[in-house]
């Protein structure tokens, strides 16, 4: 490698954070800094790796550094939104959005910013606000139509109940796409899996995610690009076996998502599978484990706005355990 390119730097950074082994990362990111070596990429993993280890401080640190520079900037308003809106903090969060949106636009870089919105509706659709998903669904798409929007989208749409729309995007993408590895494997049974469990099939989402398992560690598009929809399969997965009434296997999916934060990152998933996991964990008869989940769910959104639809579900379930 190179001592003095920057890229290296980040990627080995990249795959040091998505095992789990922040101290090796924090050795890498620290040469690159010694080096003086500078990427919007740097500083975002940088921010990452503090937030992973709860260093406030360190990711206000890499909030300040990004100023000025219409990329980095633009970057990391869009992290400091998911990290926002994993807390439940929904309002500051969409306010990030719009700039980090607006910045993209004036650059003219339209499919970014298209994929930043889509991220958007992402997280209207997991806390749901869907008609909020559905807007922001469109307003992606008007901005661009690449792979990871388009997969993003019809997520989205899936999650808010618009199933003939998330269809037809899923139906463009395997025409586009028959050899495209993260779309065959992770994308295409993730929101098959979707639309089964729209339509009270649990075991047939189970079946088809089966082609998704091997690549439940893998970094798809979205998290490459923009940091979002890492272990989704697993998740939806979870979400099937919950529906399906197998309580002990949901909370096994559910647990993958948080034993592997440095994939999850900021999604709003990180935070969800706490409370999945108290459901899971409630259904196979584990009541204690179940309340003490939910009660990590409600501490990590202790700040959250007050008029998300799962906080006020999570609110009415724990109160009845």
């Amino acid at each position: 490698m190179n001592p003095n390119l920057s890229i290296p730097y980040d990627g080995l950074a990249v795959h040091q954070i998505s095992l789990g082994r922040f101290a090796e990362a924090a050795a890498v990111l620290e040469r690159a800094a010694e080096r003086k070596l500078e990427l919007p990429a740097l500083l975002v993993n940088r921010y990452y790796l503090a937030f992973l280890v709860g260093d406030e401080a360190g990711m206000r640190r890499e909030i300040d550094r990004a100023r000025g520079n219409w990329e980095a900037e633009g970057w990391m308003l869009h992290n400091e939104a998911l990290v926002l809106a994993r807390s439940g903090q929904m309002r500051n969060a969409r306010i990030r959005w719009r700039h980090t949106i607006e910045l993209a636009q004036q650059a003219g870089d339209r499919e970014k910013a298209a994929l930043y919105q889509a991220a958007e509706a992402v997280c209207e659709a997991h806390f749901g606000f869907l008609d909020r998903a559905k807007e922001r669904s469109q307003a992606a798409l008007a901005l661009g139509k690449g792979r990871d929007v388009v997969y993003a989208v019809a997520f989205a749409l899936a999650v808010s109940g618009d199933r003939s729309e998330s269809q037809r995007l899923t139906e463009d993408l395997a025409r586009r796409f028959p050899e495209d590895t993260p779309v065959q494997f992770e994308y295409l049974p993730t929101l098959r899996a979707l639309f089964a469990l729209c339509r009270k099939a649990p075991a047939d989402a189970l079946e088809g995610l089966q082609t998704a398992l091997p690549y439940d560690l893998a970094m798809p598009g979205t998290a490459f690009f923009a940091k979002f929809g890492g272990l989704y399969p697993a998740y939806v997965r979870g979400q099937a076996y919950l529906d399906g009434g197998r309580g002990r296997e949901a909370a096994a999916e559910f647990q993958k998502v948080l034993d592997h934060r440095g994939i999850v990152l900021a999604d709003p998933i990180g935070a969800l599978a706490h409370l999945q996991l108290g459901r899971a964990l409630t259904l196979s008869g584990e009541r204690d484990r179940g309340r003490s989940a939910y009660r990590d769910f409600l501490t990590l959104w202790k700040d959250a706005d007050t008029d998300i639809p799962v906080l006020r579900q999570a609110s009415t379930e724990y109160a009845k355990l």
